[in-house]
């Protein structure tokens, strides 16, 4: 039975107890990770391509990401806390509906990390760019996006080559180098130790929080009612279209933003004190998240304005696409003031319109300062997911090897960094944000799932912290990832499949006679003598 592999809570947390890695992080730095890991992504990163889908509707879309977010967050709660592990949705799925659709989990949260790593370090890219920029130092358009080598793709592959296609070719780049950059660094740092990159994060964290008040500071006083109408230029958006657009086209691109609270639940091994911390750091780090998005956005649309830019027909234009750069470089170069949906920096862009250039370069500052962390989590999250599945024999043994002096999976971090540099490199950070958004939504759903199946299963196990009204929340968490993914453009909605279509390949060809569930292995012990413990 393919369905029959179910790895008891028992085998898990004794093999995690076995070959567990150091449990060195508090409740407060288990907040600061999730906030480091939130905070930047949506509001620094994402803000133009939720305008260009939903104008100032995107308030709307943060709130229907951020529910969504905190009822799938009540269910990561009570599992983060029961199974206080390493490998997240992949771990809980395993012990409650078995081993190959733990394995699609797993496969979907490596989709959702590292692409969510690279989504981030191609924003990071877009701010120093600005910020050099804005110092005389200019980066070589071929090297600071992508955009003409997108454009000469679509072409290839038998698109209209129009004008914003052409303007496109011309002003766009091949590349984007600063992305590859920082995703090694950060990938270097990850390797020396979690330790010290919680340490690190914590300094970014607060200067990204104090970037982000000093904005709202700035940015409310001068808001103008006429700013936000339309309030709904595209509606609320139809989960079955293909365009993606509206309030739920943007909650589903907006929810990348919120993922760093998972990122926390897979830090749960190496925590004290799991079953108090783990549920405090998730918690609170999603609530402070949510009340700087919705005062972000409000300063950033009330100040200049969101409404979309739409091609010479009137068309809708897809963010991120080889066309919508090349409308917005053509707006650019008319004299028009460049509109909020086309900035790379949006914060930085609204500062400066409102005359504040000297603080909106000091936000850009942040920016380039803060935002590493979130890749620095992206990576984290992803490079332990991989680790307890190699763990349990899924993948190989060698990507589960410990560094000798720094006690970190290594092997994996170069691996997972590698990958992730070269999906920064070529691809824009809209399409990067959907893509990983497909695996996320289908994590979340699982871990919704298993709350409730075990529940049944085993209602008699200690829950430190349970979820209130679990059979009203999970669901809730259920329909609403369903309703997100379907609201994804169409290209993202076919990402998951045809990865998972990949996943489903390896799982039959390779991990499944290797799993150590299937070999009998699943007590912690027989695979010691091949993976050396974490623990100091």
């Amino acid at each position: 039975m393919i369905f029959g592999r179910v790895k008891s809570l028992d085998a898990i947390l004794a093999t995690a107890e076995k070959k567990g890695l150091s449990r060195t992080l508090s409740a407060f730095q288990l907040t600061l990770l999730g906030v480091g890991a939130v905070i930047g992504t949506g509001i620094f990163v994402l803000t133009s391509e939720a305008a260009q889908k939903a104008g100032p509707g995107m308030l709307l879309s943060f709130v229907v990401a951020g529910f969504v977010c905190a009822v799938a967050a009540l269910c990561y709660s009570e599992l983060a806390s029961m199974v206080p592990v390493s490998g997240s949705a992949y771990t809980y799925t395993y012990a409650v509906t078995g081993e190959l659709l733990a394995w699609m989990v797993g496969w979907a949260l490596i989709l959702e990390y590292a692409v969510g790593a690279s989504a981030v370090a191609v924003g990071w890219s877009n701010h120093l760019a600005g910020l050099l920029d804005g110092i005389g130092f200019h980066i070589p358009n071929g090297l600071r996006n992508a955009d003409a080598l997108m454009a000469h793709v679509q072409v290839a592959f038998g698109a209209t080559p129009n004008a914003d296609l052409q303007t496109a070719m011309t002003v766009g780049g091949f590349m984007n180098l600063p992305a590859v950059i920082i995703i090694g660094l950060v990938t270097w740092l990850l390797v020396v130790g979690t330790t010290e990159s919680a340490r690190v994060n914590a300094v970014l964290v607060l200067i990204k929080i104090a970037a982000l008040t000093a904005f709202i500071a700035l940015t409310i006083p001068v808001l103008k009612a006429d700013n936000f109408h339309p309030f709904l230029p595209y509606g609320v958006g139809n989960p079955l279209s293909s365009s993606g657009v509206g309030v739920l086209g943007a909650a589903a691109s907006i929810f990348f933003a919120y993922v760093g609270f998972d990122a926390v639940s897979t830090a749960a091994e190496e925590t004290k004190n799991p079953q108090r911390n783990v549920p405090i750091g998730l918690i609170a780090s999603l609530g402070i998240c949510t009340l700087f998005y919705l005062l972000v956005a409000s300063g950033a649309i009330g100040a200049i304005g969101a409404n979309p830019v739409t091609t010479a027909d009137g068309g809708v234009l897809a963010p991120g696409s080889a066309e919508m750069a090349g409308r917005c470089a053509a707006i650019v170069a008319s004299g028009a003031m460049e509109p909020l949906v086309c900035s790379k920096e949006a914060l930085v862009h609204v500062l400066q319109v409102i005359n504040w250039p000297i603080m909106g370069r000091l936000v850009g500052l942040a920016a380039v300062l803060a935002l590493p962390s979130v890749v620095l989590m992206m990576m984290f999250g992803q490079t332990r997911v991989f680790f307890t599945m190699a763990r349990d024999g899924l993948l190989p043994a060698r990507l589960a090897s410990i560094h000798p002096k720094f006690r970190t999976p290594h092997v994996v971090t170069i691996v997972t960094g590698i990958a992730a540099a070269v999906a920064a490199a070529i691809l824009p950070v809209g399409k990067l944000a959907d893509y990983s958004n497909a695996g996320t939504l289908f994590a979340f759903m699982m871990v919704a799932i298993s709350v409730m199946v075990l529940r049944k299963t085993d209602p008699g196990r200690k829950r430190p912290f349970r979820t209130p009204a679990v059979y009203i929340v999970a669901p809730l968490a259920i329909i609403g990832c369903i309703g997100l993914y379907l609201s994804l453009p169409l290209t993202a909605k076919l990402v998951l499949p045809g990865w998972g279509a990949i996943g489903l390949a390896i799982y039959f060809l390779y991990s499944r006679s290797r799993s150590h569930v299937g070999l009998g292995l699943d007590d912690g012990v027989a695979e010691d003598d091949r993976m050396p413990p974490a623990s100091h």
